[in-house]
């Protein structure tokens, strides 16, 4: 106990992961991981900022939190860093109209959106979308640019449901990366920015913070990064050699 008191000195506040660490999803709903509901209440009741990180794509912020209140968990959409809305801001920002690959369950988050025209290609974890038809259309639009952009929301090899593990967004980024010899721009875990982002929220430095997940490079790699500690806790996409 004094040896985890001393390497969590100086901590005022915890980035909690979602998927994995709070719950894990299947077809048919989610299921909370044993112990989770109790931790982030007894989080909430300490002296701790409390921040969740995620690099959910499957589902709007909104039904995200839906579904998280529902399991009994107590969250609010202004407690939560996610991939689509950060993106949404950077496409505005930079005048970008995306081509989308993305699951039909996030594709409410993009509504404001121009997507006519394309001068860019937004992936995510787009499941039974990944066709071969979907993904070759994506890499033409970027082949037709003179200098194509794809951002990615997040770059996770896999996750948990529970029904097993499930490929992730990553590896059809790197088949967009090599097929068109381009580098994606990730927004998610383990973008510093992404990180930073979620810090500002809570107004903390990184040094002050401790990142929670299940994924030893999006998580506790990024959040190591970025000057944060992190823990990886032994549940959702955890294996003891990965």
């Amino acid at each position: 106990m004094a040896e985890w008191a001393e390497r969590l000195t100086g901590v005022r506040g915890v980035l909690l992961d979602i998927s994995g660490v709070l719950c894990d999803s299947s077809a048919s709903g989610a299921t909370t991981i044993a112990g989770s509901v109790e931790a982030v209440a007894r989080l909430k009741r300490s002296p701790l900022k409390v921040r969740f990180c995620t690099n959910e794509s499957q589902k709007s912020l909104r039904e995200l939190v839906g579904v998280l209140q529902q399991l009994g968990f107590d969250i609010s959409e202004e407690e939560v860093t996610a991939p689509a809305p950060a993106t949404c801001q950077i496409l505005k920002e930079r005048g970008l109209r995306p081509h989308l690959l993305i699951h039909e369950g996030v594709r409410s988050e993009f509504d404001d959106i121009d997507t006519s025209n394309p001068n860019c290609v937004v992936i995510a974890d787009a499941g039974e979308a990944f066709s071969y038809q979907n993904m070759n259309r994506a890499f033409q639009v970027l082949m037709e640019l003179e200098n194509p952009v794809l951002i990615s929301l997040g770059k996770g090899r896999y996750y948990k449901e529970t029904s097993g593990l499930m490929l992730d967004v990553g590896g059809y980024m790197k088949a967009l990366e090599y097929a068109c010899g381009i580098k994606a721009e990730v927004v998610g875990k383990p973008s510093p920015e992404f990180f930073k982002s979620a810090l500002q929220a809570i107004g903390l430095e990184a040094h002050q913070a401790i990142m929670i997940g299940d994924d030893i490079v999006g998580d506790v790699g990024g959040a190591q990064q970025c000057g944060m500690r992190a823990l990886q806790v032994r549940t959702g996409k955890f294996r003891p050699r990965c």
